[in-house]
């Protein structure tokens, strides 16, 4: 039988998925099931490792429920997820605790003590890529720090899409994108770890895994794994970039004239640029953002990336549902954001300023403040949700701006991905913040299509990457999205006063963190 599909296995924070595609691009069927985290009272966020995998090996025997002879024609597995964290595996492969997600907070303040050290700035250079509380390097010196028996018992770091991959092949590795931007030296796509040395961790040194490129060299399925998934042992398996490379990639991010960008606005959210070439990095006084290797030879993605985007809509969506389950009405976050849309656009712009900031870790892009918290500026009576919603949408469109000014400028186009390309209200909002067209890729799950156009080259489908993109991005484009004349004369007007607002408060938030921090006196 012919070998004609490839799997995509995405494993997000809160969801993990296999997609098959045909190997021309066509995405055939979908399988998901919830991938359940937990937020701790000292803002850990921990996930379980082997329920991580169970779950991602019973969403591809599902996907062969779904599509007839499937083993049989599974050409290969590509596995993205969720980046940064910490997933821990002892000599024999398994966790010695439970992982720390990227939106783990604990480390927060070795990450603002390193941002200080002197060593941070040759850091910067060496790695494009400014620190932060979720990246490995910071959390693991915080374990070195606070539980070294723990640190003892491992043998090596793996994040959330090694430890799959490690389960289905045996072998432990990291990619390029994750290995380089918090270790290593964006220039070489090698290990350059010093600020490990730096942090006074050097000898965590020993538990970082070798570097795979998963465009050129593929693991084969264990007998173990084949047991669980359903699908033969020997079947090649690509380690996918991190998720966030991988949905730029199915999103149209590589763009070999170099006019486009791409954002993505999921739970977190991300604003790239592609750099042809080492030399083309550009990077920030602030020292912030990342520079990622792109699944191209010599490519690089730069990207600055807001901690929480669309958490910001679902935190308004719950207040309103708590308010109503109150009076003993359920509803769904679906069903709050129903006619939303034209709600937001019927809202007047510019009235009031929102800085979505909501998540516990802070803020990274375009600015490093594990203190930075959200909030809402020029709040009047006669406001009301929708308005508050539509401040929401607003300030993610900022934020957006924000970061692309950071990466240089604002790229002419802009291809969007993630939940919020199901809001026309926000697509014309971003357009307007922006001043440039924005356009959706057909395709439900970019992540997962990233990676299996990964394997699709490993395998030789396609002489490279721009002759795979050709296929499987570029038919999928949407219409542009202009900006409204109007709307954008309202954020060009707005935005300084955005980015001032923020700087003002910076010196705030950390008193507001440092109270939250002392002990009640009776």
């Amino acid at each position: 039988m012919n070998r004609d599909i490839i799997v995509g296995v995405d494993a997000g924070t809160s969801v993990i998925k296999s997609v098959a595609f045909a190997s021309g691009g066509n995405q055939i069927a979908m399988t998901a099931v919830p991938n359940i985290y937990e937020t701790l009272a000292n803002r850990g966020v921990e996930q379980d490792m082997a329920g991580t995998w169970t779950d991602a090996a019973k969403t591809l025997r599902m996907l062969a429920e779904k599509i007839p002879d499937l083993p049989q024609r599974v050409l290969a597995i590509a596995v993205t997820g969720q980046g940064d964290g910490t997933w821990l595996i002892d000599p024999a492969g398994e966790p010695v605790a439970p992982a720390w997600l990227w939106l783990d907070a604990r480390a927060s303040d070795i990450a603002e003590e390193y941002v200080a050290h002197r060593g941070y700035p040759a850091h910067y250079e060496r790695t494009g890529t400014g620190v932060n509380a979720c990246q490995q390097s910071i959390q693991l010196t915080w374990l070195h720090r606070h539980f070294p028996d723990l640190i003892g018992k491992a043998a090596t770091a793996l994040h959330c899409k090694d430890w799959l991959y490690f389960k289905l092949t045996g072998e432990r590795a990291t990619d390029p994108s994750e290995g380089n931007f918090t270790f290593g030296r964006y220039r070489t796509r090698s290990y350059d770890p010093g600020v490990l040395d730096d942090l006074g961790a050097a000898d965590v040194k020993r538990l970082l895994p070798p570097i795979v490129e998963g465009t050129e060299a593929a693991g084969h399925l264990t007998a173990e794994a084949a047991r669980e998934t359903g699908i033969p042992e020997g079947t090649p398996v690509c380690l996918g970039y991190v998720d966030v490379i991988c949905t730029a990639l199915g999103g149209g991010l590589f763009d070999p004239q170099g006019k486009a960008g791409c954002t993505i606005l999921g739970s977190t959210g991300m604003h790239m640029r592609l750099a042809a070439s080492a030399d083309g990095v550009k990077l920030n006084s602030e020292r912030s953002g990342y520079t990622m290797a792109f699944p191209v030879p010599g490519m690089y993605a730069q990207m600055q990336s807001n901690m929480a985007a669309t958490l910001n809509i679902d935190w308004l969506v719950d207040l309103a549902r708590d308010v109503l389950a109150q009076h003993g009405l359920t509803r769904t976050r679906q069903e709050i954001l129903a006619g939303m849309d034209g709600e937001v656009l019927a809202r007047s712009g510019g009235r009031m300023l929102y800085h979505p900031y909501i998540s516990l870790a802070g803020e990274r892009g375009p600015f490093l403040e594990p203190s930075a918290r959200a909030q809402f500026t020029g709040l009047e009576a006669g406001m009301g949700y929708c308005d508050l919603m539509r401040g929401v949408f607003e300030g993610l469109c900022m934020a957006a701006r924000d970061c692309y000014v950071a990466l240089g400028g604002i790229p002419q186009e802009v291809r969007l991905t993630g939940g919020a390309t199901r809001s026309r209200a926000l697509k014309i909002l971003l357009a307007s913040a922006l001043g440039a067209d924005v356009r959706t890729v057909d395709r439900a799950e970019a992540g997962a299509a990233g990676a299996a156009m990964m394997a699709a080259v490993q395998q030789g489908l396609y002489r490279d990457m721009g002759a795979c993109a050709a296929e499987w991005v570029e038919p999928l484009l949407g219409e542009p999205v202009g900006p409204d004349r109007k709307l954008a004369r309202s954020f060009d007007k707005t935005f300084p006063l955005y980015v001032e607002t923020r700087k003002v408060m910076r010196p705030l938030w950390r008193k507001l963190h440092s109270a939250r921090l002392e002990p009640c006196l009776a």
